[in-house]
């Protein structure tokens, strides 16, 4: 934990000076001055010696156990239904567990006005472009497209793109798995569902970016 302290510590420091010298921070109001570098170099300075929290155990039941509390963490935000007790116009009772209690039930059930329910949901709902689970190493969004090329670069393959016929050779039988390479690491593209005008799709697009 002490060794996961300074590295994140340091990391979050250091990327937070990169985007300082490349000029994409802004300030505003009382922190105008630290858009000189020595003065920002100086405001940070006493953080570099700031103990950082971080918290790391083995898993209780083992890799199993993640993989299942990670699968129902990316199925639902803030609470399952099963926690639920009733509802109607002006409350929400649910259960909850009180950590507090060492030993007995520790569940027990809170009943909030429906508003500040509401508000306390919303706190978990994540802003738009951002994930609940992210991709780490040469799969993480922000160096992905790069990455990937030049791995492909370093194992001279090139990327199978599916060829696109022409408008004026098309014999009437479309192909539906035919498309345009991917705008984003330039892979060919796969269908993943067909659904009709004015229905919902089950599945959703990354939040890559906001719509214009």
């Amino acid at each position: 934990m002490k060794v996961l302290s300074r590295l994140f510590r340091r990391l979050f420091l250091d990327g937070v000076t990169r985007l300082h010298k490349a000029g994409q921070l802004k300030f505003f109001g009382d922190l105008v001055g630290l858009v000189d570098t020595d003065t920002c170099t100086a405001h940070l300075a006493p953080l570099r010696k700031t103990n950082w929290v971080v918290y790391t155990k083995p898993p209780f039941g083992g890799p199993e156990a993640v993989l299942a509390y990670l699968s129902r963490y990316t199925l639902r935000v803030a609470i399952s239904n099963n926690r639920l007790v009733s509802t109607d116009a002006s409350t929400v009772a649910f259960r909850w567990k009180d950590y507090r209690i060492k030993r007995g039930d520790r569940m027990k059930v809170m009943r909030l006005p429906t508003d500040e329910f509401i508000r306390r949901f919303l706190i978990h709902v994540l802003p738009t472009g951002f994930h609940r689970i992210r991709h780490t190493g040469f799969l993480a969004n922000g160096i992905r497209r790069d990455r990937i090329a030049q791995i492909r670069r370093l194992l001279d393959v090139e990327p199978e793109l599916e060829q696109i016929p022409d408008e004026g050779t098309s014999d009437g039988n479309d192909n539906p798995r035919v498309h345009q390479p991917c705008p984003k690491c330039g892979g060919a593209m796969v269908i993943i569902e067909i659904f009709l005008r004015g229905q919902t799709p089950r599945t959703r697009a990354p939040p890559w970016e906001d719509a214009a």
